[in-house]
């Protein structure tokens, strides 16, 4: 697929029919400065028929709801997804008709549909009009008219892509589209016809590409401390998910379901009864089978499971009795964030393999499938208008008829609710009201009852449970939210507000079925981060997670890593999870070269071990050693690391050390006490600095005279003082000090009494005669190792260095550890003072 050429496309495309509705507008008096009179007969001269002079009104009344530019970008948007809807069709040669309406058979542009005109049999064409259109030689008008013709005939089977024409959007119509320079134009020649046949990817793309600009616009917004609004949440938040990733996320939750269903089945065929064999022959029996039904299904990213313990087992096998005599009309899925339904037609996939193994035929499984097993929402209509169509066409795919059985998908977003405008799928609905009546008569251009049902429609897929909830997920922080919704998360998800998507992992679970299935692909922030904990812990104690894996920056195509989570929706005690790494050096033609990736980024992990680690971050790749060894005694102890002072104002309180008179310093001064009673001004102060271990980066100073009465007490913001967080009991002592912010790795650093500290630049107090031994052990490998875990961002907290075990050993080797690490402390120093930065500076060690 030549995505590079979809997305100049799509980018190309949304700026130029943007600027062709305005055009069109235009021509009708309106503007964004105005739309003169409302209810007008004539525009500049021009008569309007009654349709015209119904579609403008149609449009004024819409301009006054939602605002002119909401208006273009909607009609805009509307004409690209009907476009691309065309192209699919006719490429796969599903129009009714089996006739081009872009290009000829040789896939050149030149529209099939205008050298058929007089012979197509298209519902609703007047073939007196495309003979009048053709003695007029009005080859424009003509194609217009069957463009239009040919949208209207698609409604009755695909009434959510191809709405009644004769509403203000035809009148929006673009012009000059037999141009070769045209959206149609350029959207045949510029796209290979191949990249049409792969159905979701081709939309999915197209969808998210096109969407780029007013990204970008998104997050220059943010970036001037301008919230998301509700309308600029799916622009901010939408991210088409890879075909593979797709793929793991539906076997290893839809597919476990029916690998629950039939892996004992006919395990034991060799004859021997359960009491014949060991443990551990029927435990790989049993994952022997699973895998094999796996690779029989041909579902190459389906993990089997571990082997449990028997007392696991029994668990496991109780939370699967529901499933094991389960038809497949009675599996119910649901993705809550459906964008352009690249999950839900994958998901129709395995469901068809399910329905097809039980015996059913194409035609009647696609037909269940609509009805009784998939169900989707998306906050964005546009969305949620592909995810439908992109259905549509798959069950079309099974069934050739299927558009005209008058069966429609579970498929909403939220219409004109504002609720679930701003909230989404994370719209809590406890309470269902009655379904709205249909009235006697559905005018063309009332649509009130239509997106009342909608709404409804939207509201009732909340109230439900479902076995499976599969779903890439909104990501925002809260920093980024808007009022309304950040209040909403805060209120409704105290656990996860900091991210959407960790919102959404909550209310995935809730969705969810007891014992069924919640899988989601998140930031991996969720993971490690301490702002996650309290969500981590529960997680942990009250679900069960079947599988992760966990992926590096870039491997999604983003800056950041992630993790597809697959949460059973129980606790099962003891349960060894499924856990696997995928590195971007994995990755070749946008998909794993192998799967799972060999070595050690595959691993089976009790995750009750996570709560051992302080924090319980979901380090699966430590030994159970590992895990053990926090029940060691920790650093927290022996040490007291604290995070230093802010003073609001480093211009006016800083210095370097050779900046001011060296008989206004203090140095070595041995206590807090010593400093308040002296008329000393300037003291040394640790502020963190580059990479350097054992001893120096002592280079600034702080005005700290009079215990500091300046910072404390004349430096102001508005009414509040600036400095905080003195932590002056510890200033002044022998301590350790690192960066706390590093993108390298862990370095710490002796400093010797007569030091403040810095927020930048946290410093740990020791108990007596241990100082060199634990700067030792933050210094090795096996620090680093503990804090990788702890810590496994930048950022390096006192909370990290408490958490970390010791173990002193002998008397003998912790004086010997002692002793090598005073020797490279004095090295150090050394190396520091060798140069002229250095307050100690005596001469060049060359000279």
């Amino acid at each position: 697929m030549n995505k590079s050429a979809i997305q100049k496309f799509a980018m190309w495309a949304r700026t130029t029919l943007m600027e062709q509705v305005r055009q069109r507008a235009f021509q009708y008096g309106i503007t964004k400065d105005g739309y003169g009179e409302e209810n007008a007969v004539t525009v500049n001269g021009m008569a309007l028929s009654p349709q015209e002079q119904s579609q403008r009104r149609e449009l004024v009344r819409e301009i006054q709801t939602k605002g002119y530019d909401q208006v273009v970008e909607e009609v805009a948007y509307t004409w690209f997804n009907r476009f691309i809807a065309l192209r699919y069709m006719e490429v796969n040669n599903y129009l009714p008709s089996h006739i081009r309406v872009f290009s000829n058979a040789q896939g050149a542009f030149d529209p099939e549909i205008l050298k058929e005109a007089l012979h197509i049999d298209l519902p609703g064409l007047d073939q007196s009009k495309v003979a009048e259109y053709i003695e007029r030689t009005d080859n424009e008008a003509l194609y217009r008219y069957l463009l239009l013709t040919q949208c209207n005939a698609l409604n009755e089977g695909l009434p959510k892509m191809f709405e009644h024409m004769g509403g203000y959007t035809e009148l929006l119509f673009p012009n000059n589209i037999l141009r070769p320079d045209s959206v149609l134009g350029r959207m045949v020649a510029d796209i290979p016809e191949e990249d049409w046949t792969d159905q979701v990817q081709i939309i999915g793309w197209l969808y998210q590409y096109y969407n780029t600009e007013l990204k970008a616009e998104t997050f220059d917004l943010l970036k001037k401390n301008v919230k998301v609004t509700k309308e600029r949440i799916p622009s901010a938040t939408q991210l088409f998910t890879p075909d593979w990733i797709v793929r793991y996320m539906v076997e290893n939750s839809l597919g476990r379901i029916f690998i629950d269903k039939q892996k004992n089945e006919g395990v034991f065929a060799d004859g021997r009864g359960l009491d014949e064999m060991t443990w551990d022959e029927i435990e790989t029996k049993r994952i022997s089978n699973e895998a094999f039904i796996a690779e029989q299904m041909g579902w190459k990213y389906y993990l089997p499971e571990a082997k449990q313990e028997p007392e696991v087992q029994v668990q496991l096998e109780q939370t699967q009795e529901e499933y094991r005599t389960c038809k497949p009309e009675d599996i119910t899925l649901i993705d809550p964030c459906m964008g352009s339904g690249h999950i839900l037609v994958y998901a129709f996939d395995v469901l068809m393999q399910i329905y097809e193994s039980e015996g059913w035929s194409q035609r009647d499984a696609a037909a269940s499938i609509v009805q009784k097993n998939l169900y989707g929402l998306d906050i964005d209509r546009r969305a949620a208008q592909l995810a439908y169509f992109a259905v549509m066409m798959k069950a079309r795919q099974y069934d050739r008829r299927f558009l005209t059985r008058g069966i429609q998908p579970n498929l909403y977003h939220p219409g004109n609710y504002a609720e679930g405008q701003e909230f989404g799928s994370l719209l809590i609905v406890d309470q269902l009201e009655p379904k709205p009546e249909q009235p006697d008569e559905i005018t063309l251009f009332d649509g009130d009852y239509t997106d009342k049902l909608n709404t409804w429609n939207f509201r009732s897929l909340l109230a439900r449970q479902y076995d499976v909830v599969v779903t890439n997920p909104p990501y925002m922080g809260s920093s980024n939210m808007n009022d309304k919704l950040s209040k909403f998360v805060k209120d409704n998800h105290p656990d996860a507000k900091g991210d959407l998507f960790s919102c959404f992992i909550e209310r995935g679970n809730r969705m969810a079925n007891q014992d069924g299935y919640n899988c989601m692909v998140t930031m991996q922030s969720w993971m490690f981060l301490s702002s996650f904990e309290k969500l981590r812990q529960k997680l942990l104690h009250s679900k069960t997670i079947m599988n992760l894996m966990h992926m590096e920056n870039m491997v999604m195509g983003i800056a950041f890593g992630t993790a597809v989570t697959v949460f059973r929706n129980c606790h099962i005690d003891g349960f060894k999870g499924t856990y696997n790494q995928i590195k971007l050096k994995d990755i070749d033609n946008s998909a794993p070269k192998k799967f799972p990736v060999p070595e050690n980024r595959f691993a089976w992990v009790n995750a009750s071990n996570f709560s051992k680690i302080p924090g319980s971050p979901i380090v699966y790749w430590v030994s159970e050693k590992v895990f053990l060894s926090f029940s060691n005694t920790k650093l927290s102890e022996y040490a007291s690391p604290r995070i230093g002072l802010i003073t609001g104002d480093t211009d006016r309180f800083l210095r370097l050390w050779f900046e001011v008179s060296l008989k206004n310093i203090y140095w070595e001064c041995p206590s807090n006490d010593a400093a308040k009673s002296s008329d000393f001004k300037w003291f040394p102060y640790q502020k963190g600095g580059e990479f350097r271990r054992w001893f120096g980066n002592n280079e600034f100073l702080l005005n700290w005279k009079n215990d500091g009465w300046e910072c404390k007490n004349d430096n102001f913001s508005g009414s509040r003082v600036k400095s905080h967080n003195y932590n002056g009991e510890y200033a002044f002592r022998a301590a350790i000090t690192w960066t706390k912010i590093s993108s390298g790795t862990f370095a710490c650093r002796f400093v010797p009494v007569g030091f403040m500290f810095d927020d930048a630049g946290p410093i740990c107090t020791v108990s007596e005669g241990k100082i060199f031994f634990i700067l030792g052990l933050l210094n090795s490998k096996v620090g680093a190792f503990y804090l990788s875990m702890v810590s496994p961002t930048i950022n390096y907290l006192p909370g990290h260095i408490n958490s970390i075990p010791i173990q002193f050993g002998t008397k003998e080797s912790q004086a010997a550890c002692t002793l090598a690490v005073e020797k490279l402390v004095q090295l150090s120093k050394q190396d520091w003072d060798s140069h002229e930065t250095s307050w100690d500076f005596k001469r060049h060690p060359l000279v």
